[in-house]
């Protein structure tokens, strides 16, 4: 099975099978059918079984899905069966607010590092709990030198957009493979460079499209 050639519209949809089967998780419940997780995820249950299929066989007529085992599977498909040290580029006030979530450990990733370019917020501490996480923002201008001696592969990116595509190209130079970008801005990367776009903008001017004054 080559699992290079899944449709991206089928690997998006698999994060919210894993959070829906993870939330049933939470309230002891076991077992699960397609047509379950459908009415949960809005999702027809003909749809879950084909993106499913995709991957393997994961469940049993009659008796549907055992959750913890698709749990695990799903976790390890979308390679966050590992924990990920994810960077942070831009501590304003929105970088901070995602420094500072608390669902990103318990998902598979871990803000190891921050980088911003005012001189005013270097070697500042960062907190992303009630007490200080251990990290100090660094200056963007050391970006380079510290990444390429990190494991880290993936970026989150939080700066303005007249910077982002400077910062992109940095990060690249720096063996970055997957940026997520909040600057409303596309970026111009390489061909192996995977960039996830979130915008809320973009999601109000869709819902505004259906919603009729």
């Amino acid at each position: 099975m080559n699992l290079d050639n899944v449709p991206d519209i089928i690997v998006s949809r698999l994060p919210v099978y894993l959070r829906a089967l993870e939330r049933m998780y939470d309230h002891a419940i076991m077992t699960t059918s397609s047509q379950e997780l459908g009415e949960k995820v809005g999702i027809s249950a003909a749809q879950i079984r084909k993106d499913l299929s995709q991957f393997g066989e994961f469940g049993k007529q009659g008796t549907g899905y055992h959750i913890p085992f698709l749990i695990e599977h799903l976790r390890r498909i979308l390679h966050v069966d590992h924990p990920w040290n994810v960077v942070i580029v831009g501590m304003g006030e929105l970088g901070h607010a995602i420094a500072r979530y608390q669902g990103f450990s318990v998902r598979g990733f871990r803000v190891a590092m921050c980088f911003d370019s005012d001189p005013t917020k270097i070697g500042r501490p960062v907190f992303n709990d009630l007490k200080m996480s251990g990290l100090s923002i660094q200056d963007e201008k050391n970006l380079v030198e510290a990444l390429r001696g990190s494991n880290i592969k993936m970026a989150m990116l939080c700066v303005p957009a007249s910077a982002a595509q400077a910062v992109t190209d940095v990060l690249v130079e720096a063996g970055i493979k997957g940026i997520l970008n909040y600057a409303p801005v596309n970026l111009v990367t390489p061909r192996d460079i995977r960039v996830q776009y979130i915008d809320p903008t973009v999601g109000l001017q869709r819902m505004a499209y259906y919603i009729k004054e």
